[in-house]
């Protein structure tokens, strides 16, 4: 394996494999040998979008061997991170998360903004060490920001999230309304994933207090639709939870056209969901009007009311 590696968390969305490829495509303009890899298998949407640029699928990987020297993107708590980040060296984190359970053996850079996407703090850099952006590059921390902001209607969109779509939607050459509706559509078809596919498709693992939560996420154009097959998540939840030790799953369908989410909520703490949001669950599902972001409108609720 390379001497240095850059990679997003487990369950990969279109940020983090975008942010990977871009984080890469930087180190090696100003000289350093990098490598992007990935945790899991692309989405839809994700597939779209490399597909649409004509760039390649980061190589898969499992674990990282000791003192493996590693980059993270888009994430930096170890129970979303590969398997033997412990042992390894982190040289680098750029993120737009919470920071969460992380430590160091020996400093190293860090970056986190509270922005919408990684990828726009990956635009910040860019400009900040003078490095022009490729069209693909472009194209691809367009589709990343696209997807992380839900075309720039997500609470979580801040008005340099803005800019930059605009900029490198010129660089790309690209219209980034159509194209970006284009490749949201592209990630609600999900009639060919399995249950137990669709719960871990965009999955993340936090701890609440003392608790294991697992907060699970996918759009779509049609919340009924999805819903037909409520039974089959159930049980992929239930088995999950049953396997893993999770105390709290909450699988979230997200409307990406009506900017709402469905949720299913399972686990011996899903009392903990109910207080959050002053909702009483009904058959497992409660609906959650205008929440369309896990980062800031469920998971900070669900960590306040723990």
């Amino acid at each position: 394996m390379e001497n240095l590696i850059v990679f997003g968390h487990k369950s990969p969305d279109t940020d983090t494999i975008c942010s990977a490829i871009a984080m890469s495509d930087l180190q090696k303009k100003l000289g350093k040998e990098v490598k992007a890899v990935r945790l899991g298998e692309l989405n839809k949407e994700t597939k779209y979008a490399l597909d649409y640029l004509g760039v390649e699928v980061p190589e898969l990987i499992s674990k990282v061997e000791d003192n493996q020297e590693v980059i993270l993107v888009d994430h930096n708590e170890f129970t979303q991170s590969v398997d033997n980040i412990e042992n390894a060296k982190i040289k680098m984190v750029v993120d737009h998360h919470r920071i969460s359970d992380f430590k160091t053996a020996e400093p190293l850079y860090y970056r986190a903004e509270p922005v919408g996407c990684t990828c726009t703090v990956l635009f910040k850099l860019y400009k900040e060490n003078g490095v022009q952006i490729d069209k693909k590059i472009a194209g691809l921390m367009l589709s990343a920001i696209i997807s992380d902001t839900l075309l720039l209607k997500s609470p979580t969109k801040t008005d340099e999230d803005e800019k930059a779509v605009k900029e490198l939607a010129e660089i790309a050459g690209l219209d980034y309304e159509k194209y970006g509706l284009d490749m949201l559509k592209a990630g609600t078809d999900l009639s060919d994933l399995s249950g137990d596919e669709l719960i871990n498709l965009d999955c993340k693992e936090f701890n609440l207090n003392d608790k294991k939560a697992k907060v699970a996420q996918v759009n779509t154009a049609d919340i009924p639709e999805m819903m037909t097959r409520k039974a089959e998540f159930e049980a992929a939840m239930q088995k999950d939870i049953a396997t893993n030790g999770v105390d709290l799953f909450v699988f979230a369908i997200t409307d990406i056209i009506n900017s709402n989410s469905e949720v299913i909520v399972l686990g011996n703490s899903a009392p903990i969901f109910e207080k959050a949001f002053g909702k009483t669950l009904e058959d497992n599902t409660a609906f959650l009007p205008g929440v369309v972001s896990r980062k800031k409108q469920i998971l900070p609720v669900l960590q306040e009311n723990a």
